[in-house]
């Protein structure tokens, strides 16, 4: 099984870029398909991006399009996403997860949830 560990969240003003982290543990990643997903305070919780299981192939929800880059470094056993041109919508929890398919975004699709990293956009 895997555990996941979010990291790299906090308070950035409207513009500004983030990198969140997800570091696995207790198995390599290198056969799971990975995601980010965030809710916000009232919201349901939205797929943000995906990844294939070898990076060659990503999917991401249309409202982060041309801002934000999902990557991963297999031999580190981490997943990132690159967060610019951020906006005060953007200011949610963010959780990264593992699925044995390849590329998904529904949440259905994964079986491992890292325990959340929050990020918080100012005007």
């Amino acid at each position: 099984q895997v555990q996941l560990v979010e990291s790299g969240g906090g308070l950035v003003q409207a513009g500004g870029s983030l990198r969140l982290s997800c570091a696995a543990s207790g198995r390599t990643i290198s056969n799971n398909g990975m995601g980010w997903f965030r809710q916000a305070p009232g919201k349901e919780r939205e797929f943000v991006a995906a990844i294939s299981r070898n990076g060659d192939s990503a999917n991401y929800a249309d409202s982060v399009k041309g801002r934000f880059t999902i990557s991963r470094d297999n031999a580190k056993n981490t997943v990132y996403l690159q967060m610019n041109s951020l906006r005060p919508d953007d200011t949610a929890i963010y959780h990264c997860a593992a699925s044995v398919f390849t590329v998904c975004s529904k949440s259905g699709c994964y079986r491992y949830w890292g325990q959340g990293t929050q990020v918080t956009v100012s005007s």
